[in-house]
């Protein structure tokens, strides 16, 4: 799961189906979203993508999730870094226990 602004979300689904996530069965590029607002201050140092350091930001985001093989984890959140405009990308792994 990962919080992306609406206009990097199709690059960032891109990187991270590229790099073998959103497989389920016989289907590819499986995922979902939602819309949202992040909120966020940079701190000192720090070069936000959206606004400035110091500045209270609130600022539309998409909620995108997916799924990937445990094995790929390294490969698919390097493509997702990689692909991200953030300087730090928030998002999260979840295992799936069955």
């Amino acid at each position: 799961m990962v919080f992306v602004p609406p206009g990097a979300l199709d690059a960032v689904r891109d990187a991270v189906f590229g790099a073998g996530a959103g497989r389920i069965g016989a289907y590819e590029r499986c995922s979902w979203y939602a819309d949202g607002t992040g909120t966020y201050v940079g701190g000192e140092g720090s070069t936000p993508a959206i606004g400035e350091p110091g500045v209270e930001m609130h600022v539309a985001e998409v909620r995108l999730e997916t799924v990937f093989p445990a094995e790929l984890q390294s490969q698919v959140v390097a493509a997702l870094r990689a692909a991200h405009p953030y300087e730090e990308p928030a998002f999260d792994v979840y295992e799936l226990v069955s």
